[in-house]
């Protein structure tokens, strides 16, 4: 098997192969607790986006790069085999790029919690980015250092555990691992979808926080557009991140999906 072309974690040794794409900010392993609870009749592909984790950083964010880099990826980590492809947020706006330009390479799509259409939340985003590009590293010594200075920013001790998962010792300090100059630059495209004239004939699941608008009845015209055979379930109790804030849900529904002939 060559080298992927972004870093990957392959988790399972058989089973139908699943791959998975994080949202903004995040990386592979955040879905590591589902793709373990999958096994074994699934193995599970967790990637790390470009611009995020291990993988390499990019000049610009642009969704049909990113599908094609994550269809690179397949292929190369699975070669002539179909995958079921699941992506939460910005990682389900590049989810569904992929099956679009590439639906050979996929069986089924599962999207969670964002929708073909430009996402509200930009101004969240922007405070987030920005609180985390102000950060001094050089007064960094440890991460507890990181979590205080950002505390009086960030009130939620949830979402700086979320955040700082990006910071990394490096040259004897501390380093963003995910590139902020270019996701803050570009936000605007992050938070977009781009126009595109195809059609995924894959069954696809939107999987929808119950907490969440994300996904708005508005939507469900361009959604059935592009996926005609679409289908929709809401996760009572869940926010934004359905599979961190109700994983037990979130796997059996993933369970009976992807293992419907």
């Amino acid at each position: 098997m060559t080298e992927p072309t972004l870093y990957t974690r392959l988790i399972g040794d058989s089973g139908t192969p699943v791959v998975f794409l994080h949202g903004l900010f995040g990386q592979g392993r955040n879905f590591t607790q589902i793709a373990k609870g999958l096994e074994p009749e699934f193995r599970s592909l967790l990637v790390d986006l470009p611009d995020h984790g291990r993988s390499p950083w990019t000049e610009r964010v642009d969704y049909v790069t990113m599908a094609d880099t994550v269809a690179d990826t397949i292929g190369e980590v699975f070669p002539d085999r179909r995958v079921h492809l699941v992506g939460h947020s910005m990682g389900g706006k590049v989810a569904m790029m992929t099956a679009l330009r590439h639906p050979d390479l996929i069986d089924r799509l599962v999207i969670v919690d964002i929708a073909p259409a430009v996402s509200e939340g930009a101004d969240e985003f922007e405070h987030l980015l920005g609180s985390l590009a102000a950060l001094d590293l050089d007064s960094v010594e440890r991460r507890s250092d990181a979590d205080t200075a950002l505390a009086g920013r960030i009130g939620d001790e949830r979402v700086r555990g979320f955040l700082l998962q990006n910071l990394r010792p490096h040259d004897g300090g501390f380093a963003w691992q995910a590139n902020l100059s270019v996701l803050r630059r570009d936000l605007d495209r992050i938070g977009d979808f781009p126009e595109i004239d195809a059609v995924f004939e894959g069954p696809t699941l939107w999987v929808a926080g119950e907490r969440s608008d994300y996904i708005r009845p508005e939507h469900a015209g361009r959604m059935r557009e592009l996926f005609p055979r679409t289908t929709q379930v809401t996760v009572k109790d869940a926010g934004h991140w359905v599979h961190s804030e109700q994983p037990e849900s979130f796997i059996a529904i993933l369970r009976a999906f992807l293992s419907n002939d």
